[in-house]
């Protein structure tokens, strides 16, 4: 799609765990002001205001399943609707996406619950939300005046590096069924697209580096990590000397983003009034509720004193009357018979919560990550690297910070001037430059099942199968691309396949392998991606046909030739 021309704006999504945005720039003026990327500067969240150029990744629908509000417009409604007890009558989301990063088993039958538990389809969750984002950003190119069509835009939505195949999978499905054209659409990998952005900053917009320096000298290696709500996503880069990046390690992460750290808050609140009462003030107060996790959402950016209490506005009233009611006590009694009578007092509308303990919901989520970062270096190609760049909403937290610079001291730390931005603005700029990234590593083996003839030094007895008279091994792994092989981008690795007569449609099912030489597609660390629909267009005799897997793309993707004729067959790769 780099080299199409044929359109006149790029415009990107970033839907992330917490917070999602559009940005967007003319191709125009991509080619003299690269940097000119415009964003949303009015998403409305009432008197709670807490980022103004993304939204809580939100979603509400009626008692039909159909479309209702998403973002801050879902929140402040729903906690209507629970306030006139409404709220069986509607279907409200939050916080879903990483139901694609810790699902082993995604497919388009996926059901996800809902805050009551009650259930719909995931993809049209997927597929609602992103349609919301979308439909706000044409509304906007059309108050702006800008003449722009929808047939003129290149469109890029964000995902996590270190998802499956099948998640991004699915993530293009739901972009495809909330009305965004497959041949318009790109996914960018969330890292590569922060590091894409600053190799465009001046100097005086990055934190942690001299003056004189810049990221976009060739020869530069550097560590990108991008902190997000809901994962950590790590990778390497080179700049080389024609201006574009390689990859140098495989993506890495983990479930280890800010909403962690979010968790261990809930704890301390579960400690002391226990889980019962937190579950009822998320389903019964959720205004309440939400204003309680934006205020953590504001203290968890700053520095705390060593000295000095954290402290935070909390619903007071709404906690107090619900300890009097369920508790027989009231809050300040039940901080007082918790663990934490020694280190949480109440002042008013405040919590004043010790620094020791502040901190310490910290640990856990900070060490994940300090530890994936060491995983990293551990890397023979990763020794000489000593640059981190840290990205993404949670990459705000100071704590985060102070932790990566002490850990890796002999490394120089660079922070962009708005991190939370970062992925957004630069999945802009790979829409008009998508070929930007040379080279990739494979984050797994690839390959499909055959069944070729039993070989008892190679497979595995109980996978022996009698087929006309010859002893054939079942669901043998057929290697295409070994993990950890560095692929250039569009590498296209072909085999020649025969199909029976008298077939019209034949299929292989495709699987991915955290090993690098697995055997069978039944051994553990092998994950069925999906089947590859391959359609005939002569089936009255045996055909030879030259399938082409292309790697190194931000998603994987096939040609079939009908090797006789040079005749190009239709071929779809499905999720099950």
């Amino acid at each position: 799609m780099s080299s199409n021309s044929n359109y006149l704006l790029v415009a990107a999504i970033d839907f992330g765990t917490t917070y999602s945005g559009y940005a967007f720039s003319m191709k125009d003026t991509f080619n003299n002001e690269p940097m000119t990327i415009h964003t949303n500067q009015a998403w409305n969240a009432g008197g709670k205001q807490l980022l103004s150029l993304k939204t809580p990744t939100c979603l509400l629908l009626d008692s039909n399943k159909q479309f209702d509000s998403f973002g801050y417009e879902a929140e402040e409604k729903y906690a209507e609707i629970v306030m006139d007890n409404d709220q069986d009558n509607y279907y409200y989301f939050h916080r879903f996406k990483m139901c694609l990063h810790t699902n082993k088993k995604i497919s388009l039958e996926m059901l996800l619950e809902d805050i009551t538990g009650k259930s719909i389809s995931a993809i049209d969750v997927f597929a609602l939300s992103i349609m919301a984002l979308k439909n706000h950003l044409m509304a906007s190119l059309v108050t702006q005046g800008t003449g722009v069509e929808s047939s003129d835009i290149r469109w890029v939505l964000t995902v996590p590096a270190i998802w499956t195949d099948n998640a991004k999978q699915f993530m293009r499905e739901s972009a495809e069924k909330a009305g965004i054209p497959k041949d318009k659409l790109l996914l960018a990998l969330e890292p590569e697209a922060a590091s894409i952005y600053c190799q465009y900053l001046p100097t005086d917009k990055l934190t942690g580096i001299e003056p004189g320096f810049t990221m976009s000298e060739p020869g530069t290696k550097y560590m990108i990590v991008d902190l997000g709500g809901g994962t950590a996503d790590i990778t390497v880069h080179e700049k080389l000397s024609d201006g574009c990046l390689r990859e140098l390690c495989r993506a890495t992460g983990g479930d280890c983003g800010g909403t962690g750290v979010d968790a261990e808050y809930i704890q301390v609140l579960i400690k002391i009034v226990g889980a019962p009462l937190i579950e009822l003030m998320k389903r019964e107060n959720p205004e309440s509720y939400l204003d309680f996790i934006r205020e953590f959402e504001t203290a968890k950016r700053n520095r705390p004193s060593d000295n000095k209490k954290v402290n935070m506005i909390i619903p007071f009233t709404t906690l107090n009357t619900l300890c009097r009611t369920h508790l027989k006590e009231d809050f300040k009694t039940a901080i007082a018979s918790s663990p934490f009578s020694n280190s949480i007092v109440i002042r008013g509308d405040k919590i004043r919560i010790d620094v020791k303990v502040f901190k310490k919901m910290f640990e856990k989520t900070v060490e994940n990550i300090l530890q994936l970062i060491r995983d990293i270096f551990q890397m023979e190609i990763a020794r000489s690297i000593n640059q981190i760049l840290l990205v993404g909403g949670f990459s705000n937290c100071v704590l985060v910070q102070e932790a990566v610079r002490r850990e890796f001291s002999n490394c120089r730390v660079v922070i962009p001037f708005d991190p939370g931005l970062s992925v957004l603005k630069g999945a802009v700029l790979f829409g008009h430059k998508s070929d930007v990234i040379s080279s990739r590593i494979s984050r797994f083996t690839y390959g499909i099942s055959f069944n070729p003839k039993f070989d008892p030094a190679v497979h595995d007895k109980k996978h022996r199968r009698l087929s006309d008279g010859v002893w054939r091994c079942k669901d043998a792994f057929d290697k295409i691309l070994e993990k950890d092989s560095v692929i250039p981008i569009g590498t296209t690795t072909r085999r020649k396949y025969t199909t029976q007569t008298n077939v019209s449609r034949i299929w292989f099912r495709v699987f991915a392998s955290e090993n690098n030489n697995p055997v069978h597609t039944t051994d553990d660390g092998c994950s069925f991606l999906g089947d590859i629909a391959i359609d005939i267009s002569d089936s009255s005799s045996r055909q030879v046909l030259e399938v082409g897997f292309t790697f190194g793309n931000t998603e994987l993707s096939l040609t079939v030739i009908q090797s006789a004729t040079g005749i190009k067959c239709d071929a779809q790769f499905t999720l099950v």
